[in-house]
């Protein structure tokens, strides 16, 4: 085991959180450092799957409990087309196959229950990082108010547009992935939303509107369109009103829902990932979850990617005699597997927007093709080795 690290993690979010758990059982020195003032609720749900709750239970025994009682175990997923009309439905079997449920949740819901895992001076509110330094044995942070901090290892865990990643790789912007989403959460009660279920509905000219039960009395919904450029309105009202526009005549919840959230919990973002990386690291920085492979929310994968990620690293470290040869293990271990699922995401988007995509849609909730199963059964079966976060 390398002596007792002094690990800096850039970005509080689920995947930095929960690799700080990791670290902290294997009894490295962790601190987080978050932009924001304090946690803060964020208009998205996620889809935790099996590798992503098996990471979790790995990281953190007993936590996945609490999920569920925090979210909602997906039972019954429906597609529809824009007028309502139901094209298949499909009851999800997940639990019986992988000994884990798929768990829709609030985001900020898994942020708080993660952060509740940690002791309180672990996680640094408002420090924005803004570059770092590195010498021949530890790396100096710098941020925006001035303040230095030297450590061993830095981690960033700072999403899609991580500084830490700009620093280390400087490969610009995201890529745009020629699609534009609208995301909220809210308490929302209407006939045709049951416990438990998701529901799709799309249309041939490449929009998609998808309502999900998180648990607690929320529904989770998510809007997305073809648009020619990464546009985004500044102001909330003009967001909401874009997004009405576009799904005006659409089938009921959706205009419904849509009218009941306020403007200011609607979140309009361009979709985007960035290619795979043959490294994420050098000395002793190391990236993490978005802030190393971005990918488009076709497959739901990059929170439990994440997870997997922190499991691995945090094992890693702990068997590994120096950081490089950890790292190095780490990439090794993560790389190839990380991949694949950023080309299976990125087919697998690009076909649900095109003018065949009800038809494909349902050959996909259908699983109707080998590799289909094949591939879900290699992505849903991941286990962490038996070295990883293990106490």
């Amino acid at each position: 085991m390398i002596k007792p690290l002094n690990i800096a993690i850039i970005g509080g979010g689920i995947g930095g959180l929960a690799t700080a758990i990791a670290l902290l059982k294997h009894g490295f020195d962790v601190k987080v450092y978050e932009r924001a003032e304090t946690l803060r609720s964020v208009g998205a749900g996620l889809t935790l799957t099996p590798n992503g709750l098996n990471s979790l239970e790995a990281i953190h025994p007993g936590i996945v409990k609490v999920l569920k009682q925090a979210g909602s175990q997906l039972d019954t997923l429906t597609l529809k087309r824009s007028t309502g009309e139901t094209i298949a439905s499909k009851p999800i079997t997940v639990m019986q196959q992988y000994g884990q449920p798929m768990l829709n949740i609030r985001w900020s819901r898994l942020q708080e229950i993660l952060a509740s895992a940690l002791p309180t001076n672990i996680i640094h509110f408002g420090q924005r990082c803004v570059g770092f330094e590195q010498s021949d044995d530890s790396v100096t942070l710098f941020f925006s108010d001035g303040k230095t901090v030297e450590t061993d290892l830095l981690i960033g865990a700072d999403g899609i547009n991580s500084i830490v990643r700009q620093n280390l790789i400087g490969d610009g912007s995201p890529n745009y992935a020629g699609r534009v989403s609208w995301r909220a959460i809210l308490q929302f009660e209407h006939e045709q939303l049951a416990p438990n279920t998701s529901t799709l509905l799309t249309s041939a000219d490449g929009k998609n509107f998808l309502l999900v039960d998180v648990g607690g009395g929320y529904t989770f919904w998510s809007a997305s369109a073809l648009s020619a450029d990464d546009f985004v309105h500044q102001r909330a009202t003009a967001s909401k009103t874009r997004v009405l526009e576009r799904f005006a005549d659409w089938a009921e919840p959706a205009g419904e829902i849509i009218k009941a959230t306020p403007a200011d919990y609607i979140v309009e973002r361009p979709i985007c990932d960035r290619p795979p990386l043959r490294h994420w690291s050098n000395g002793g920085v190391v990236l993490l979850g978005d802030a190393a492979h971005p990918v488009v929310p076709s497959l739901g994968q990059g929170a439990n990617l994440a997870f997997e990620d922190a499991c691995e690293l945090a094992a890693c470290l702990s068997a590994a005699l120096n950081i490089e040869t950890a790292l190095k293990s780490y990439e090794n271990s993560r790389l190839p597997r990380t991949e694949v699922v950023y080309n299976r995401s990125s087919i697998q988007g690009y076909r649900s927007y095109q003018r065949d995509s009800e038809t494909r849609l349902n050959e996909m909730m259908e699983s109707s093709q080998m590799n289909q199963n094949e591939f879900e059964t290699w992505l849903y079966s991941y286990h962490p080795g038996a070295r990883a976060c293990i106490s």
